[in-house]
């Protein structure tokens, strides 16, 4: 995944509670965004990119939903694959445990048990779906913690079956003078297809945390409204494809990054 690409993350849910609405019994809230990424020395794709993403999440009766949509540019460099830009976007819904059974669910840190699906999509021949159990814990400090265990479906080029996803996404925020620092975001580890044996969708590790300044808050308007920060993306063996002494595939890199809820 990326996001902000990634985001959510991939199942970014909850990701700006605080700035949402109740919404009567079935939409209990729900958050849009969109942000600005600029940064440089990204592998497999040209090096410098631009990249606008939409997002949303919501909680509704029965469980809880996360979509985000990007457009990137290439600043004029062509990527092999698809032209001067790309788009790629990522619908998480999640469906709860303690929801359906009217009743809160606690074991040790755990505090909700749901089925977590993904559908991933871009241009051309790149689809994958995801499926598996999620756990939302309740780890001190945190805003919130969740962890989700997918099955994981690749069709296209870079097809793999019988792969597991791990992904576990944060969100934690720290009092800086008269404002905060949001610290979120996610990891997708994927798993068991170190050869490529079953295909060609190589084992891989995308760790992309936002650190981000309350702007809005500094500057007395709404708090969670305006953010102003950076994301870092490391991403080994990127789009699963193996890296080798002849294609560089790890990428280790910054984005600038401006965020806006509405």
């Amino acid at each position: 995944m990326n996001r902000v690409l990634s985001s959510l993350a991939v199942t970014g849910v909850a990701l700006a509670a605080n700035t949402a609405h109740a919404a009567g019994d079935w939409l209990q809230w729900q958050s849009n965004s969109l942000t600005y990424l600029n940064g440089r020395d990204f592998t497999v794709d040209p090096q410098n990119q631009q990249t606008f993403t939409y997002e949303h999440a919501d909680s509704w009766k029965y469980g809880d939903n996360f979509l985000f949509v990007d457009k990137i540019f290439f600043n004029g460099k062509a990527s092999s694959s698809s032209g001067n830009s790309t788009l790629y976007g990522e619908f998480s819904p999640r469906i709860s445990a303690a929801k359906i059974l009217d009743r809160p669910i606690k074991l040790g840190p755990v505090k909700d048990v749901l089925l977590a699906l993904t559908y991933e999509f871009g241009e051309g021949d790149n689809e994958s779906y995801l499926f598996g159990p999620g756990l939302d814990l309740d780890v001190p400090g945190f805003d919130y913690f969740q962890l989700n265990f997918y099955k994981r479906v690749t069709d296209g080029p870079r097809a793999g079956d019988n792969v597991w996803q791990i992904t576990p996404v944060w969100s934690y925020t720290l009092p800086v003078g008269k404002s905060d620092v949001l610290i979120d975001g996610f990891m997708d580890w994927v798993v068991g297809n170190d050869s490529n044996n079953r295909g060609d969708y190589h084992a891989n590790l995308h760790f992309n945390p936002q650190i981000k300044y309350d702007l809005g808050k500094a500057l007395n308007m709404q708090d969670r409204q305006l953010y102003v920060g950076i994301e870092y993306d490391y991403w080994k063996d990127k789009y699963g494809i193996k890296d080798t002494p002849y294609f560089d595939t790890d990428q280790n890199t910054a984005s600038l990054l401006v965020k806006v809820f509405f």
